[in-house]
């Protein structure tokens, strides 16, 4: 007997994706979602050539502009082929790219530090995992408060945690009701995903969804693995958006510094601006 047909609940309404981990990324119509999420997502990072350690704009003192920088593929990534070069803006507008000559001492001298640019490839080649720094500001809710900690990244990538990352417009509506001085903006939280809800509600809708499949579109499957936890990143200027520490004092006053959920990926595809949105019972892998 064939299943009952999924309600829909909601749908993309954008896609992003940031081809070097801490910098501003770039704003899709359509993505091919594999393994390890949206193609071409975290596919690159600057290391500290002097710890070896990922920069991370978690720790603004030691990379204070590094989410000023905007990082675009020169072309779409495919999959089975080699993973295509990016071109880095500068805060000044200077252009560099990651296929030219001398781009690591370029990239240096910008940020004031000895840096080298890495693919993801070569450190999933190395079969290691590598690790960052987060500074956790004086804001109560906080596991630590005026501190700089060390964490791990997944081994063979430059992501913190799960790969992919969903946000809901209800949820951001519903921080602006609690702070409404603050710019909420889908930006400044670095999502993969936003979902727009079928229904006007404003609340933390994706708190239902941990431990059930979402169903984009007609191919893509998500299984929703657990609330995303924020940090100082948030709080971040970037473009016209200005710092603003009370982004994170919400989160954590008012939902455990949770904003968003993550998600791992059962089924590739391809995801577009406009798919709809299903949940369905967890099941199924990769494909």
């Amino acid at each position: 007997m064939p299943q009952p047909a999924q309600e829909i609940i909601g749908e993309v309404v954008s896609l992003w994706r940031y081809p070097v981990k801490s910098m501003m990324g770039e704003e899709l119509n359509a993505a091919e979602v594999g393994e390890r999420g949206l193609r071409g997502d975290r596919a690159y990072a600057l290391l500290d050539t002097s710890d070896g350690k990922v920069a991370s704009a978690k720790n603004p003192g030691k990379w204070p502009q590094l989410l000023q920088y905007r990082a675009a593929f020169v072309e779409p990534p495919r999959s089975g082929a080699k993973m295509p070069a990016v071109r880095v803006t500068l805060p000044d507008g200077t252009i560099l790219a990651s296929d030219e000559a001398g781009i690591n001492e370029a990239l240096s001298r910008a940020l004031e530090r000895e840096v080298t640019l890495e693919a993801a490839a070569e450190a999933q080649g190395a079969g290691r995992a590598r690790q960052a720094e987060e500074y956790w500001p004086s804001i109560e809710g906080l596991d630590f408060q005026d501190t700089v900690t060390d964490f791990e990244l997944p081994e063979g990538t430059f992501f913190d945690c799960a790969v992919v990352h969903v946000l809901t417009t209800a949820t951001l509506n519903r921080l602006r009701e609690l702070y409404p001085q603050g710019r909420f903006e889908v930006r400044r939280f670095r999502p993969n995903v936003v979902v727009e809800m079928s229904s006007p509600v404003k609340d933390f809708v994706e708190d239902a969804w941990i431990g059930q499949t979402l169903r984009l579109g007609d191919e893509v499957r998500l299984a929703v693995t657990g609330p995303c936890p924020r940090c100082v990143m948030i709080t971040l200027a970037q473009d016209d958006l200005p710092k603003d520490s009370g982004i994170l004092r919400t989160a954590a006053q008012t939902h455990e510094v949770n904003v968003g959920v993550y998600a791992s990926v059962l089924r590739g595809g391809q995801v577009r601006r406009g798919d709809a949105i299903r949940l369905e019972p967890v099941t199924g892998s990769i494909s």
